[in-house]
């Protein structure tokens, strides 16, 4: 009997507790996504010793650290990180599969976020008409304002306009990006809304971007102390126009006209600065988080990507663009304590893709590295048809590492696209300075489970893809003069910073692998609400409280 009374006794106590916990939605009054553009992992830690302790040391100390977390697709891009943070899926599912691809419909090149059914707001300059209308997934911020009956508000900034497009979603109440050439100031599409709100217009207003644009680009402090990058004068790193050397100080005031005008703001670090003033004014002009409903804020920092093209990783202005972020971190999260209150917000930080070092400076040290001669390649690629099928046009589109076969010249010739493609790649592989080539149809019939393999994988599009993928090897880069760039499925693009912050989080740190498709279940059951509909990652238990 005393048993039967023990066991009544612990269901009837751990039913309440279940109770208790899935019927009280304790959520925060503001989540807070950051973005840092182009942030490889290495980055807090290499700069560790001279950050502050209200920036990237806060969110280490008092949040929750994964060391180990990772890209699992590729191309590592802007346009496909974003989506994929936001989704918690790859571009396989959310259908963004590049910053601009090859359109095997139309028959053309298309950008992510362009759609010219809308017109440009804030604006005169041509190209700017945006929408998610090639996002195929819900968002996070989607769900959270669905799962309040759109009550919550989701605002979407930052320095590029697929970095504020993508993480606003579908339902965003405002993405806004900046737009530098003769304009200066942020602007958004009529998918939104059809004029600027007053808060914006005053922001644009108000005389910073001038201020930036007159100032000079030294370093935060004596160069001397930077021991964390080579040295400023080294043959790896472009220049403006109008540079000899690519040396502190830039001026941008001299350097404007040639220059795109204010397009320089986003390639200093004015960039971060101006985007931290802009959230603030979001913040107050949007009243988030003073409402009975929780709002989200898109943040995504550009102009550490914009550097890093241009110097590399191992440059003084990366290291002095890091130092100069992690102030702006700090004075963001001063004003969202003192303005939504300590406690009252949650916030995650991570990176859209990370970055090789300039190759030209690998290969200095003996490291495998190089270019990859994507002209010679694609004439290689015609004198291939041309040996086995006496055809030059079976080739219609070759980019992002992706072949595109010629339907209507297959079929004029008889030919099976798959068995095309199979007799190209198996000579694809024996040209020099290629990994990996794969098609379309063994990606269709394969699992792979781990390796460079199951990154393609995760990142090809039945619908949207090409018929063959290939891949370069480590180390190799589009060929250019100097400075580097991101995309590949090695380590150096996909090892990038997760952390979590504030409400609700746990503080401590993790080493077991994760992948950036985590993020957004993660998020979901923080805030109790429905994951995104397409999500194929996993919640980080861990951090949570």
């Amino acid at each position: 009997m005393r048993k039967l009374l023990l066991v009544f006794c612990l269901i009837h106590f751990s039913s309440n507790v279940f109770a208790q916990d899935v019927t009280k939605v304790d959520r925060p009054k503001l989540m807070v996504g950051i973005v840092v553009d182009q942030m490889r992992y290495d980055y807090l830690t290499r700069f560790y010793d001279r950050y502050g302790e209200e920036g990237f040391k806060r969110i280490l100390g008092e949040g929750f650290n994964y060391e180990n977390a990772h890209y699992n697709y590729l191309p590592t891009v802007t346009a496909v990180g974003h989506a994929s943070i936001y989704t918690g899926t790859t571009g396989s599912q959310h259908g963004i599969i590049a910053n601009d691809w090859y359109d095997k419909y139309a028959k053309k090149m298309i950008y992510c976020v362009d759609d010219f059914n809308y017109q440009a707001v804030g604006t005169e300059e041509l190209n700017e008409q945006k929408s998610p209308v090639n996002l195929l997934a819900t968002t996070v911020t989607d769900q959270l304002r669905l799962s309040q009956n759109m009550n919550g508000k989701t605002v979407a900034i930052g320095l590029k306009d697929r970095s504020a497009v993508l993480p606003g979603g579908h339902t965003s109440n405002g993405s806004y990006w900046f737009v530098g050439k003769n304009d200066g100031k942020f602007v958004t599409s009529s998918f939104y809304m059809d004029a600027l709100p007053k808060w914006v217009k005053d922001f644009n207003n108000n005389g910073l971007a001038e201020k930036y644009m007159k100032k000079k680009w030294e370093t935060l402090y004596p160069i001397k102390s930077y021991k964390e990058s080579i040295e400023d004068d080294n043959p790896y790193e472009g220049l403006f126009y109008g540079e000899e050397k690519p040396v502190f100080p830039h001026d941008l005031k001299k350097l404007k006209d040639k220059n795109g005008n204010y397009d320089l703001i986003k390639e200093s670090p004015f960039g971060n600065s101006i985007l931290v003033e802009f959230a603030k004014a979001a913040i107050k002009g949007e009243k988030l988080g003073e409402r009975d409903y929780t709002d989200f804020l898109a943040i995504s920092f550009s102009s550490p990507d914009y550097i890093g093209h241009r110097y590399g990783s191992d440059s003084k202005e990366i290291e002095d663009t890091y130092l100069r972020l992690d102030l702006d971190i700090a004075e963001l999260l001063d004003y969202l304590d003192n303005k939504i209150g300590e406690g009252n917000y949650t916030l995650f930080l991570t990176a859209d893709h990370a970055v090789v070092p300039v190759p030209a400076y690998l290969k200095s040290l003996k490291i495998p590295a190089g270019y990859f001669d994507y002209a010679a390649f694609r004439i290689y690629l015609n004198e291939l048809c041309q040996k086995y099928y006496g055809a030059s046009d079976l080739i219609e589109n070759f980019s992002n590492n992706q072949v595109f076969l010629n339907r209507d010249a297959l079929d004029r010739l008889d030919l099976v696209a798959a068995e095309v493609s199979q007799r190209l790649a198996d000579d694809m592989i024996n040209y020099e300075g290629v990994n990996k080539v794969v098609t379309a149809r063994t990606l269709q019939n394969t699992n792979f489970t781990s390796g460079i393999m199951t990154y393609i994988q995760n990142g090809y599009n039945q619908k949207l893809s090409g018929d063959i993928m290939m891949i370069p090897n480590p180390g190799m880069i589009y060929k250019r003069q100097t400075g580097t760039t991101h995309g590949s499925g090695y380590s150096y693009d996909r090892h990038v910073p997760i952390m979590f912050f504030g409400k609700g989080i746990q503080k401590g740190r993790s080493r077991g692998y994760v992948e950036i498709i985590d993020i957004a279940p993660t998020v979901s059951n923080l805030l109790q609400i429905s994951f995104p509909n397409s999500h194929s990652g996993k919640v980080l238990i861990e951090a949570l409280k």
